[in-house]
């Protein structure tokens, strides 16, 4: 079941503090990108975020599921009600994939 565009639209404007958010589709569903750091999905309605270990050290208690068949686990967050917590984890998730080490490709 793919995702609602009014679904992917709140849930951008509830993150609206945290950074530059955008939505793309994807395969149909949605990626979510914050000042142009590709941070999460939104499938089926729901919310998932790139599970770093800066986010498991400040929200343990969030659940983890992966998105779609194959996928691996991420955040899932249920509330999608509560900005404070969404805006947080999304701050520091970006920053933390921000500061990552890049791939190096092998030629």
């Amino acid at each position: 079941m793919a995702s609602h565009a009014d679904f992917v639209d709140y849930v951008a404007e509830q993150l609206r503090e945290a950074g530059a958010i955008r939505s793309r589709k994807m395969f149909g569903e949605y990626g979510l990108y914050c000042d142009d750091v590709f941070f999460a999905v939104i499938c089926d309605d729901q919310f998932f975020v790139k599970v770093t270990p800066q986010g498991e050290a400040a929200f343990p208690h969030l659940p983890k599921a992966p998105p779609y068949d194959g996928a691996r686990d991420s955040f899932l967050v249920e509330d999608v009600e509560d900005r404070e917590l969404m805006t947080e984890l999304t701050r520091i998730t970006c920053e933390a994939l921000r500061n990552k080490p890049k791939k190096t490709r092998r030629k």
